[in-house]
């Protein structure tokens, strides 16, 4: 099964990152905030959003900084991603 975003939507994994403490102890993953770094998967093909046009600027492989709270967790195949707005992308990650 995939995704596909409709409108101004975006499909992300997040970037699993290993956080280690100013004194070296390593935290697991459910310690651990959400993460804001994520990898695009999907993106949706824009057009007129609440009469705005919108024009879709990343792209699939991307890595991005999505807001904090941003988007719905959603599990398909045994993977888990979060579908945002486009608007919802703080910065891309070059």
């Amino acid at each position: 099964m995939t995704i596909k975003p409709l409108a101004d939507r975006v499909v992300v994994k997040a970037v699993e990152a290993e956080e280690t403490t100013k004194t070296g102890i390593v935290l697991p993953g459910t310690a651990q905030e959400k993460p804001q770094i994520a990898e695009v998967v999907a993106v949706g093909p824009g057009g007129t959003v609440d009469g705005k046009e919108v024009v879709m600027t990343v792209k699939v492989g991307d890595r991005v900084i999505t807001s904090k709270y941003a988007g719905t967790d959603v599990k398909c195949d045994g993977n888990e991603y979060s579908i945002v707005r486009q608007s919802d992308i703080l910065a891309i990650v070059e």
